[in-house]
């Protein structure tokens, strides 16, 4: 990813970060009282306000120092969902068997990590390109896969299984924790320390990007 400095926003502000995904869908109203709608974007695209969890001066620092060591908005960098960053809901524990990512075939040796949401009424899949280094665990048929078997594109959110372990058979599945690639969305933060101290909190809005 070209702009995209490999480093993680503050997670003491990013707890208390409000946001998440926004969708865009065109509703055109009919004469006869019925809508058509048109989903103009396949997947989502997440939106946060991180003035809304800083809580100190010293937490304005830090994103103030964040801020400029990524020029604005002109370099990316990893963000925690408060409440979505993991393959499990958020007081589960992670496991190897969380989301299928495919089927073995003895051939195949790239997974890409994905998550879904799915109820009775529907489902979508989401790409999952930032895994956190050292959570991301594998099955196949059911079976933990040892970590020496296969590599984890920490970038990319891939998994390659080395060539002589590829797996012949059964769904691979696997289990992890992931930050969102976000930038900053302004290229300027405004802060008056008088209103601060008084309640008033600085905006500061991110907003997902993609490779």
């Amino acid at each position: 990813m070209a702009g995209f400095h490999d480093v993680r926003f503050p997670l003491r502000v990013a707890l208390g970060t409000s946001g998440g995904p926004v969708r865009r869908t065109d509703i055109v109203s009919l004469s006869n009282g019925r809508e058509n709608r048109n989903r103009r974007w396949q997947d989502a695209r997440r939106r946060y306000d991180a003035g809304s969890g800083v809580r100190s001066v010293d937490d304005l620092y830090a994103v103030l120092n964040f801020f400029e060591a990524r020029a604005g908005q002109f370099n990316g960098f990893r963000f925690r969902d408060p409440v979505d960053h993991k393959s499990c809901a958020p007081g589960a524990t992670v496991s190897a068997t969380d989301q299928l990512l495919g089927t073995a075939d003895g051939t195949t040796a790239m997974f890409r990590l994905v998550k879904r949401y799915a109820d009775a009424g529907g489902a979508t899949m989401r790409p999952i390109e930032k895994p956190v280094a050292g959570t991301v665990v594998v099955s196949v048929a059911g079976a933990v896969v040892p970590t020496g078997d296969y590599v984890v594109n920490h970038a990319a959110g891939l998994v390659t299984f080395k060539p002589d372990n590829i797996p012949s058979a059964g769904t691979v599945r696997a289990g992890f924790e992931f930050d969102v690639p976000v930038r900053f969305d302004t290229d300027r933060i405004d802060i008056d320390l008088a209103q601060f101290n008084a309640g008033r909190i600085p905006s500061i809005p991110l907003v997902e990007i993609r490779p």
